[in-house]
């Protein structure tokens, strides 16, 4: 996948910006290239190898029909984060998240079932004979729902993998996937510890040129993935309808030569 992205592109969406040095987290030494004016640069090489190694792991992931969640909520990162993943039908989070939402998925299904039939009552004759009052309260609260669940609305089972941008803002997101054995993929700027990330992609996780690169390719290598799985599939269906095939024209032959 990183072999989609260049040197350049990395360069030019300013990828390789970090923090001031006073900022810094010292963990993060090994991804840092220099420092400039007070302020650490990243080494792009390392960058690049972060992409490539998600990248391989992803597409096993989603190969296996298993589903990878994007945690985003800061302003900048939100848009982008929740287009890459609708058109995946990748389960979000771009709001705020909601402590247990991993830990504690089994309320959280609940709450899903709560949304659900409440879209579907609002579609009824029910809802238009409500009072004003009363539909203007289940609008509010859907809303409320739907702002924080929406993006997870679909979602039946835990995910497999986490895609973090800013895993210093989404802490307890990692922390929840750590308990859970949930392998965490992330963008990791200079001032946080990438020690809690299985998948680290060092970058400026600030800048929306930035954060949109890196979650746009993290996206492709998805997309990749699944269009292999599809392929996989079809391929396994026209294997065996050519088996059931065969075996037909066996079983006729067989009675043909008892006649």
């Amino acid at each position: 996948m990183a072999t989609e992205v260049t040197y350049k592109e990395l360069l030019d969406t300013g990828v390789h910006f970090g923090h001031l040095t006073s900022k810094w987290n010292p963990k993060m030494a090994p991804y840092i290239f220099m420092e400039k004016n007070g302020i650490h640069i990243i080494d792009l090489n390392k960058t690049l190898a972060g992409l490539d190694n998600a990248a391989e792991a992803v597409k096993n992931i989603v190969r296996s029909g298993r589903k990878v969640m994007f945690v985003a909520t800061k302003k900048q990162a939100r848009d982008i984060v929740a287009e890459e993943a609708q058109k995946l039908k990748m389960p979000y989070v771009t709001e705020r998240w909601l402590g247990g939402m991993l830990t504690n998925f089994a309320t959280v299904r609940k709450s899903l079932k709560k949304l659900s039939s409440m879209e579907k009552m609002m579609k009824e004759d029910a809802y238009k004979n409500l009072a004003k009052r009363e539909r203007l309260m289940m609008q509010r609260d859907r809303d409320k729902m739907q702002r924080v669940l929406g993006g997870i609305a679909d979602s039946r089972t835990l995910p497999a993998a986490l895609f973090v941008v800013d895993v210093k803002r989404e802490h307890i997101a990692i922390q929840e996937a750590i308990k859970l054995g949930i392998p965490v993929f992330g963008i990791v700027d200079t001032n946080s510890n990438p020690d809690n990330v299985d998948y680290v992609i060092p970058a400026n996780d600030d800048a929306y040129k930035s954060i949109a690169l890196i979650t746009k390719a993290f996206a492709s290598a998805i997309s990749e993935g699944l269009q292999e799985r599809k392929k996989a599939k079809d391929e396994e269906k026209l294997q065996k309808e050519a088996e059931a095939k065969i075996a037909v024209d066996q079983a006729e032959e067989t009675a043909e030569a008892k006649k």
